[in-house]
């Protein structure tokens, strides 16, 4: 009985590398934490809304500008074509 699929592997010499968005998420899951221990602490007092406010523009400044430079940076390589 065969498989139904089978996996191919690419034997590429470039590393992978992580994506861009599970970076920043991560990042943000970084900073909320340190931000809820911080006010845990009572280091700080919070505002919720201007911490949300402040991570949102944070991530999204972080997804383009990662974008932008993988776009530039995926521009110069040649693609192999499909097989």
């Amino acid at each position: 009985m065969e498989p139904s699929f089978k996996v191919e592997h690419a034997d590429d010499d470039e590393p992978r590398q992580a994506r861009i968005g599970t970076v920043v998420w991560g990042l943000i899951v970084i900073a909320l934490a340190a931000l809820i221990v911080i006010s845990t602490l009572g280091w700080v007092t919070l505002n919720g809304t201007y911490v949300l406010i402040g991570l949102m523009i944070g991530a999204g400044a972080a997804l383009v500008v990662g974008g932008l430079l993988s776009a530039r940076k995926g521009s110069g390589t040649p693609k192999s074509p499909a097989k």
